[in-house]
């Protein structure tokens, strides 16, 4: 009788599954209060003077690029936008870009190569706009547009992922010489609710989804997609912005210094190496 009792209360309690790190990280990347792109150029960079339009279209309020100063140095800053207000929000649709969007930031590249100003971009973004005015002006075009021209500019180029890194509008700010992800962003060709929609039909199946995409800092680093994994502090950037920014602020001046010493030449080189190799695995049966 005792066995059998124990053996109900287990049946009507079971046990819940660990939340996988994957969606805790997830959930951190994707913090309210997580500071957003323009909160760490407003931080780390003065004289910010912003770039607006494509020069074909219009001006996306997703995407904010502008010459500035770092550490005295003139540079050319680029992030895009997601807003605080559901009002916000809105307008800058959720911080997913439009083609106009990557488009002026493409032109904003051109011109900071043409005066030989190194290039920042910050990337916190779930992917790019998919509705279908943006496919309509071409969307899909825009991107390999900036993967092309991005992976032979002759200046140095640092991007960072501070939050969610999220499919081709993350990797069309991306393609640079260093790139950098704080620990408890996330870098993915698809966010865990449209992978488990895709492979379980199930978007509540999300965790699972994040656990094998296998898109953290840890697991992206070992693939060799970033160049440097940045620490925060303790329960995620947002409980201490300044501290988080400092260390964003050392690890730039780093990496630029680094690549100050190179040859455009050997930079151009390193880069397409970089990219040609990355992700590469092997297994043996």
């Amino acid at each position: 009788m005792a066995e059998h009792e124990a053996s109900r209360a287990t049946h009507a309690h079971p046990v819940a599954a660990p939340v996988p790190e994957a969606w805790i990280k997830t959930e951190l990347a994707r913090h309210a209060q997580r500071p957003y792109p323009m909160d760490f150029i407003e931080a780390l960079f003065t004289d910010f003077n912003e770039i607006h339009g494509d020069r074909a279209f219009g001006d996306d309020a997703a995407m904010s690029c502008g010459m500035a100063y770092f550490h005295g140095e003139p540079v050319l800053v680029v992030g895009n936008l997601k807003g605080r207000t559901l009002k916000e929000r809105v307008a800058r649709k959720f911080g997913s870009p439009d083609p106009e969007g990557y488009r002026k930031a493409l032109r904003a590249m051109k011109i900071a190569e043409k005066f030989g100003r190194p290039i920042f971009t910050f990337i916190d973004l779930a992917g790019a706009n998919p509705g279908i005015g943006a496919e309509e002006r071409g969307q899909g075009e825009a991107i390999a547009r900036n993967l092309l021209e991005m992976s032979r500019l002759q200046v140095p180029t640092i991007a960072t992922i501070t939050g969610e890194g999220g499919s081709g509008g993350a990797l069309a700010l991306a393609v640079a010489d260093r790139v950098l992800m704080l620990e408890n962003a996330i870098y993915s060709v698809i966010s865990p609710e449209g992978c488990a929609s895709i492979m379980w039909k199930d978007a509540s199946k999300k965790q699972q989804a994040a656990d094998a995409l296998k898109y953290t800092a840890t697991d992206v680093q070992r693939l060799g997609c970033v160049d440097d994994v940045l620490p925060e502090p303790k329960g995620g950037t947002q409980n201490d912005p300044a501290a988080a920014m400092a260390l964003v602020d050392e690890r730039l001046q780093y990496h630029l210094a680094n690549l100050r010493g190179m040859s455009i030449e050997d930079l151009l080189e390193q880069r397409y190496q970089k990219f040609r190799n990355i992700a590469q695995f092997y297994t043996t049966a």
